[in-house]
């Protein structure tokens, strides 16, 4: 969780939203991500994507052998691509600033696990009180 707490106190350095994100292989960080949606002016580089799209293409299998780790819950967005690569287990710093979609994917049989860290909830309650307009634009309010 430490590189993903790394990757979101980048992000925020940038001028972005403080949210980071890696994937775990074998036990060896293989992509790194931070949302990138302020810096790049895209619609779909939050943390999760940003860090599978850095791992590069990968077999299925690959990915059905990872762990991803996320600052914050993942969005419908983030949640599909867990799906949709298989990865069996993700690790969340916190859900208290926002509870994405646990909830499908614990139906769907990803393990998850939730730190509630308080330096993932410390970044994000400051983001969101100096920047709330930017927060609900990230995550479509």
């Amino acid at each position: 969780m430490a590189a993903a707490i790394a990757e979101a106190e980048q992000g925020v350095a940038e001028g972005g939203i403080p949210i980071g994100s890696v994937l775990v292989h074998d036990g060896a960080i293989v992509g790194r991500g931070h949302n990138r949606r302020v810096q790049q002016g895209s619609t779909i580089l939050h943390g999760e994507m940003d860090a599978l799209e850095r791992a590069g293409r990968r077999s299925a299998a690959f990915y059905r052998e990872s762990t991803l780790y996320t600052t914050l819950s993942p969005c419908p967005m983030c949640s599909g691509a867990i799906l949709l690569y298989g990865i069996p287990r993700v690790v969340i710093g916190e859900n208290r600033s926002f509870m994405g979609e646990e909830a499908l994917l614990a139906e769907r049989g990803v393990r998850l696990t939730v730190l509630q860290d308080e330096r993932c909830i410390e970044l994000m309650r400051e983001f969101m009180r100096q920047h709330p307009q930017l927060w609900a634009e990230d995550i479509g309010e």
